[in-house]
């Protein structure tokens, strides 16, 4: 008889996740993902101005910021047939280029690394053969005895004093931490400098937008207009700042994220058979080099993969019933014509109907509801989006910098092509793409560049944004890959006003409860089959979870019809328990 685990809340993550697995003979034979929290901003938009709803559903999260104010806009765009110049186009990727660097990087050392890198055993370590490690992967400066000396000193400190701080109650001395004593060591040292780097990168944020997160520099003009003759304006001393910290960002991709990231899956190979999943993988595409509307373009293809054959990639297409939602298993109303009926989202509902559990209880209902997060398919499939969908499709349609990347990888670290399909795959992909996209995004700021030394200073043109120039009904969708993966916002506008909108973020797909057919999404799917050493400490589940990077939201409370407070969930635990 299989035995049920609880791990609730997933920590180091965005908002509020629980997994329940089921274990047989120590090895996973089903497993549920819930999401605990709702969110309704689709039912505060409505009825609002089209123009004004970015400002709303960017706050849907602040980690992920301004990908669903980019979404939005685009959705409206697509609605009204608005077209940017190409100088609009390059600040939008540049900005999406710079949330990339920060979003992997921060994920890999601060939400992820920690599953790997046991700081505690980083004691053990002779900083003189840390410091030759370092030397013989890479050439960043920081790499001495005596550096490396410090930061076991400062960990000592930590331990001695009986509280851990920002590494307490991980998973220290358990039996699948593999890593030597000097390889922790590098790692931890390398954690400490990315919560100092990452304060650096998102400046580019506050330079075109006037802040991070939710930076405001895609409606209305930006926080300052490109006029380099004017000081109060993006002058050319600001743009010159943003080409050396998009510079130092891929300096500090190339010479400390790649070569840790490369170092410590040398150690973890068996994991490249862990987490496969369906084998479904779904990429929207992005960062567009000449116009929205043409995804040949896009630096990221757009694509399915089925069944992990790489020889055939399929279309996506946004407008036909090809991609529904279900709501089944969700925490929501059924849909007028029947339980197992799934929607598309331009005629998508978000009528919350609470029926589960109140905490505290032992197990969720799996035979009923038992998660907020709508059940997306296409085509009536579930897919996996995020990193390595991006890639195994750029790889799929013959991209030769993506399969030059990825190659480039495999061979590095003497694995198959299969070793992709896993945990493992996910945390390398990710890494891989952040390199690309670094020497994608200086590629758009020297675009803009040469474009503002030609004196083209041009960004979109706003009377179309009048709506005296709009019809009377018109519908849109705004698509593209956040980090976490494929996001599309669906808008229908009539009269000026929001008369339906949907989104459908990365974590429907990836976190979803099981469609009206069974089918498990990635998260429930990826579990299958992975081995727990102990399932009072779960460790092997956290790893394939965190593989994903789920981002559910922040905080909730929740009311009644009257207003009246129901509950309120808040996750102060700094680890799983």
């Amino acid at each position: 008889m299989a035995n049920r685990i609880v791990v609730d809340p997933v920590t180091r993550i965005e908002g509020h996740l629980r997994i329940e697995a089921e274990i047989k003979d120590g090895i996973i034979v089903d497993a549920f993902s819930s999401s605990t929290m709702v969110r309704g901003i689709e039912n505060i938009v409505k009825g609002r101005d089209p123009r004004d709803v970015w400002a709303f559903v960017q706050r849907t999260c602040g980690v992920c910021t301004t990908v669903h104010a980019l979404a939005s806009v685009r959705a409206v765009e697509d609605s009204l047939g608005i077209a940017i110049p190409q100088n609009a186009e390059m600040v939008r990727n540049i900005m999406e280029g710079a949330l990339y660097m920060h979003d992997h990087a921060v994920h890999f050392y601060h939400l992820h690394a920690l599953d790997w890198v046991d700081v505690v055993n980083a004691l053990k370590a002779d900083p003189k053969k840390t410091s030759e490690l370092a030397q013989s992967i890479s050439k960043w400066p920081k790499s001495s005895p005596g550096y490396f000396s410090d930061i076991q000193k400062r960990i000592q400190k930590f331990v001695e004093s009986g509280q851990l701080g920002i590494f307490a109650n991980g998973y220290w001395g358990h039996p699948q931490m593999k890593l030597p004593a000097e390889v922790n060591l590098l790692g931890v040292a390398h954690y400490l400098e990315a919560l100092e780097w990452q304060k650096e990168i998102v400046k580019v944020h506050t330079i075109f937008g006037g802040k991070n997160p939710h930076p405001n520099y895609l409606v209305g003009g930006m926080a300052c207009a490109i006029n380099t003759e004017n000081p109060g304006g993006l002058t050319a001393e600001r743009l010159a700042y943003v080409g050396q910290l998009l510079q130092d960002g891929k300096e500090f991709i190339e010479q400390v994220y790649i070569p840790d990231l490369l170092a410590i899956a040398s150690f973890y190979k068996d994991w490249g058979a862990i987490g496969k999943g369906f084998g479904n993988y779904m990429s929207y595409g992005d960062f567009p080099t000449n116009g929205y509307a043409d995804i040949s373009n896009f630096k990221f293809p757009q694509g399915v993969i089925i069944g992990r054959d790489l020889s055939k990639v399929h279309d996506v297409d946004h407008r036909n019933d090809d991609i529904e939602e279900f709501v089944n298993n969700s925490w929501y109303d059924n849909y007028a014509e029947g339980k197992d009926t799934g929607k598309h989202p331009w005629e998508g509902e978000t009528n919350i109907k609470y029926s589960g559990p109140k905490p505290p209880y032992t197990h969720l209902n799996v035979e009923e509801k038992y998660s907020f997060i709508k059940t997306p398919r296409w085509k009536g499939m579930p897919m996996e989006v995020g990193p390595l969908a991006r890639l195994l499709v750029g790889y799929g349609r013959g991209n030769k910098e993506i399969q030059d990347a990825v190659n480039g990888a495999l061979s590095h670290l003497n694995v198959p092509v299969d070793a992709l399909f896993s945990t493992l795959g996910r945390t390398a992909a990710r890494g891989i793409e952040t390199q690309l996209v670094a020497g994608w995004t200086l590629e758009f700021y020297n675009t803009l560049m040469n474009n503002i030394k030609n004196g083209d200073e041009r960004m979109a043109n706003m009377e179309s944004w009048d709506p005296k120039t709009w019809p009377a009904e018109s519908k849109g969708v705004g698509f593209m890959e956040a980090p976490r993966g494929a996001l599309a916002h669906w808008i229908k506008i009539k009269d000026g006003k929001t008369e339906n909108y949907q989104q459908v973020v990365p974590s429907t797909w990836n976190a979803s409860p099981r469609d009206p057919k069974g089918q498990r999404s990635a998260y429930e799917s990826a579990l299958i089959g992975t081995p727990v050493a102990d399932p009072e400490l779960p460790l092997e589940i956290i790893r394939t979870i965190h593989s994903f990077d789920p981002c559910l939201a922040c905080a909730v409370h929740l009311y009644d019809e009257h207003g009246n407070h129901i509950s309120k969930v808040q996750n102060i635990a700094s680890c799983e328990s």
